[in-house]
């Protein structure tokens, strides 16, 4: 069964652009295109829900953060992603704050969307090297997490204590030297961790960790 996308986005001909791109891939269906965010709420009651929202920021009436809280509250398993001129670190942190799971650049080289579909339905995220940094830089070592979450709960201190470290741009060589451990217990956690949160890498582990509060981004 295709992986059925819809395109909210105020200009036509960069729809019309993204749409012959998606359909270039079989795996892909165009649900529907939407101009607004009240047209896209419309469209959804009208012809389902799409399994991905490729959503602009930058919209006339509601704007793609507004569009993005919606979505979360009243459609949650619908994944998001950004696909915006914004590259600044607030637009970039407002968007992951609001739950998109992917940030593409409208720049971006075709091929980058493509990855970023596909990824975002396998994976549940995509990144790229340049919003995942940006997220690293704007992480501090505020902790603060919800003890009542059935996950966080599962946590070691000490597994909290490595998450607060894998969000700045620290090897694991370094992250073991301010533990005070070895590489290998380090490995440890890192594994553990990937079990316990159901994620498969270093990303997954980042916004694992500023969604939950165990990190704060200002």
């Amino acid at each position: 069964m295709a992986i059925k996308i819809a395109l909210v986005d105020d200009h036509t001909l960069f729809r019309r652009a993204l749409a012959g791109l998606i359909e270039s891939d079989d795996k892909y269906e165009i649900l529907f295109e939407a101009e607004s965010g009240n047209q896209l709420f419309d469209l959804i009651d009208e012809k389902g829900e799409p399994d991905i929202v490729l959503l602009d920021v930058n919209m006339p009436g509601q704007d793609g953060y507004t569009v993005a809280g919606k979505l979360r509250k009243n459609n949650p398993t619908v994944r998001i992603i950004a696909v915006t001129m914004n590259d600044d670190e607030p637009a970039i942190i407002k968007m992951i704050k609001l739950g998109a799971r992917g940030y593409v650049l409208k720049d971006s080289e075709p091929e980058e969307l493509l990855t970023a579909l596909e990824d975002v339905h396998t994976k549940g995220y995509y990144y790229s090297d340049y919003v995942s940094k940006t997220m690293a830089n704007s992480i501090n070592y505020h902790t603060k997490w919800d003890k009542e979450a059935s996950t966080i709960e599962k946590l070691t201190q000490r597994e909290i204590n490595f998450l607060e470290l894998v969000c700045h741009d620290y090897s694991y060589k370094d992250i073991a030297e301010r533990m005070n451990v070895s590489v290998r217990t380090v490995d440890g956690y890192r594994d553990s961790l990937f079990q316990k949160i159901n994620v498969r890498t270093r990303v997954g582990l980042v916004i694992f960790a500023i969604k939950n509060g165990i990190v704060k981004i200002v």
